[in-house]
């Protein structure tokens, strides 16, 4: 029997940067299919299939895009025909029927994007980005890490997905900040990235950085890392130059 034969769009984040939120406003699109009704936290596909291993010890928050053991690429011991059937077939039942796509979020994609290219070779990548001061602070509320902690977490997790973005095809930047600023162009822009017309989203969307202020500061150093995202210190951000990529000509210079 024939499986899903559309294509897979990941969103990866850490967490905390709004990864729920952004995958949730692409799945309003009719021509993309969420997990939905699963026994899962936040639906996550993670916890929903058997071929990664996603233990109590995976993905903990503040920790997990630290951890070299759980950045999986191409040629990884997973890497295999077996696990991305096994993926596909352990995932299949929680998906809505229908679309062209279907969306998975889960913070540890982050890590995965690389190896998901592998097994689903017509994937996209979407990675979602939040001030690292206004993540640190807000992540803090989880572990018991200090928030200067969590903002160097939060660069070295940036740095990485900058760097393996370079390997994927697709890949589309969205920073929470620029989503709230303005959800309905941002969203043009993922339905203009996956080839989709253009459908208009119910939800608003709000900037809640602000409850943050007066948060922990990056320091010197990191405030000169953080200027790769347009981040700068006390919360403000500048223009992105971060550079979404489609292996279309058509679509990918319009992303810019």
């Amino acid at each position: 029997m024939r499986g899903f034969a559309g294509r897979y769009v990941f969103v990866a984040g850490l967490h905390r940067t709004g990864t729920s939120l952004v995958a949730s406003l692409i799945a309003q699109h009719p021509e993309v299919a969420a997990i939905v009704q699963s026994p899962a936290p936040e639906n996550e596909g993670c916890y929903l299939q058997g071929a990664i291993p996603h233990t109590a010890m995976h993905g903990i928050p503040g920790h997990y895009a630290a951890d070299r053991r759980q950045h999986h690429v191409e040629g990884s011991r997973h890497d295999t025909l077996a696990v991305q059937q096994r993926i596909a077939a352990d995932w299949d039942s929680w998906f809505e029927p229908g679309g062209q796509w279907r969306i998975e979020k889960s913070p540890v994609n982050l890590t995965r994007m690389r190896l998901y290219q592998q097994l689903f070779p017509m994937a996209q990548f979407v990675i979602v980005l939040r001030h690292p001061e206004a993540m640190a602070a807000a992540l803090a509320k989880w572990t018991d890490q200090p928030a200067a902690e969590l903002i160097e977490y939060a660069l070295a997790a940036y740095e990485l997905a900058l760097e393996d973005a370079r390997y994927l095809h697709a890949v589309l930047f969205v920073r929470y900040e620029d989503l709230a600023a303005d959800m309905a162009q941002l969203m043009a822009k993922a339905d203009m990235f996956l080839s989709l017309d253009e459908h208009q989203r119910s939800t608003t969307v709000h900037n809640r950085n602000k409850e943050y202020l007066g948060c922990q500061a990056m320091n010197e150093k990191q405030s000169e890392r953080a200027l790769a995202f347009g981040y700068l210190p006390g919360l403000d951000i500048q223009k992105s130059t971060l550079h979404s990529h489609h292996p279309l000509r058509s679509i990918r210079d319009q992303l810019q």
